[in-house]
């Protein structure tokens, strides 16, 4: 029995969404995967400021949820590749808006954050997509 997925009644459908692609950083893989598919250190230099076990975790959620496909070669030394499923492949209209609400947005939220203060140290975070400016 997996306690996370038996136990969860969502309730709403924003909220399936948000379980499913919420967090520092699945938004971020989601978006490079749309690029087609990735290797492990591929997407570890796209975001130098996540560890390896998060971004393992992070990948194995996507996994669960079965919007990404782990493709393991078998080479020497061994090979992983991480890309969308199909299914996975039915968040890239809501990934695409993202990205164009961040961009119409990022100076606006960027000014919110330095005038309130309160996320002004929070701010280094917003970034191109993982790789700090």
């Amino acid at each position: 029995m997996d306690n996370k997925t038996d136990i969860i009644n969502f309730g709403c459908p924003v909220t399936v969404t948000v379980d499913v692609i919420g967090g520092k950083w699945k938004g971020v893989i989601l978006y490079h995967l749309t690029d087609g598919p990735k290797r492990f250190n591929e997407l570890r230099r796209l975001f130098p400021r996540i560890t390896q076990r998060m971004l393992t975790l992070q990948l194995r959620e996507l996994e669960s949820d079965g919007v990404i496909h782990r493709e393991i070669y078998k080479e020497i030394p061994p090979r992983v590749e991480y890309s969308l499923t199909e299914f996975g492949e039915t968040l890239r209209p809501l990934i695409v808006l993202m990205r164009d609400w961040g961009v119409t947005h990022e100076k606006t939220v960027l000014a919110n954050r330095k005038t309130n203060d309160v996320m002004a140290r929070n701010s280094a975070s917003i970034s191109s997509c993982g790789v700090e400016a």
